[in-house]
């Protein structure tokens, strides 16, 4: 008896990789969701843009505040929409996802 045919008729068949280019998903973000978290972004890398074009000021700790918040509000809106539309979603869980 020849052991190939009786692996063959036990195991399972492989499992068929993800067509979804890049694992990308929007099934948790629908709605007006989606829009919503793109449009923080584009605005929020507008604002850091703005900054940026300022070259010179005479009080500048109000500037650094606001590079600071909408550069972290740029970074933060990426990463939930990365997180989303992704697989990692799936992986980490939505336990795990809420409590980050």
């Amino acid at each position: 008896m020849d052991n190939g045919a009786v692996y063959i008729e036990t195991t399972e068949p492989q499992a068929k990789p993800s067509r979804r280019p890049f694992g990308c998903s929007l099934r948790h973000l629908r709605g007006w969701r989606l829009p919503a978290k793109a449009l923080q972004a584009i605005l929020s890398l507008l604002a850091v843009i703005c900054e940026e074009i300022v070259e010179d000021c005479m009080n500048c700790s109000g500037l650094y505040f606001f590079e600071f918040t909408s550069c972290s509000a740029f970074l933060l809106s990426l990463l939930v929409l990365c997180v989303y539309c992704t697989d990692v979603y799936e992986t980490f869980g939505e336990d795990k996802v809420q409590k980050v």
